[in-house]
């Protein structure tokens, strides 16, 4: 069982930056695949990044250059380093764990994107 907290968000004006931590409890967690969603009203949860355990990173072509994901597996944690933020990239931003078999996702953090 693994469960994540994440933290950070906020109201941040367009073009600034903001970083996202998500916490993890429970054992292993350098075995999984750690990333983060999004999901803004109206429309599906998608990807935003996302990090292997080997350090290999993927993102979604809108937020490369902008978005950066890394880990730190002794303090069992994932951030999100937001720059360059836009208007839509307002959503509530989740953490996911992920190996074979399982899945868990943190409660959600806010990101509004407005002046």
């Amino acid at each position: 069982q693994v469960q994540l907290v994440e933290s950070g968000g906020g109201l941040v004006q367009p073009g600034g930056s903001l970083r996202l931590s998500c916490v993890a409890s429970g054992s292993t967690f350098s075995l999984y695949t750690m990333g983060w969603y999004r999901q803004a009203p109206g429309k599906q949860r998608e990807l935003v990044a996302s990090i292997n355990s080997g350090g290999d990173t993927n993102s979604a072509d809108s937020m490369k250059g902008r978005f950066t994901i890394s880990r730190d597996n002794a303090k069992k944690t994932v951030d999100l380093q937001m720059s360059s933020l836009k208007p839509e990239d307002t959503a509530v931003y989740y953490c996911n764990a992920r190996r074979p078999w399982f899945s868990y996702w943190g409660q959600g953090t806010q990101v509004t994107v407005s002046s």
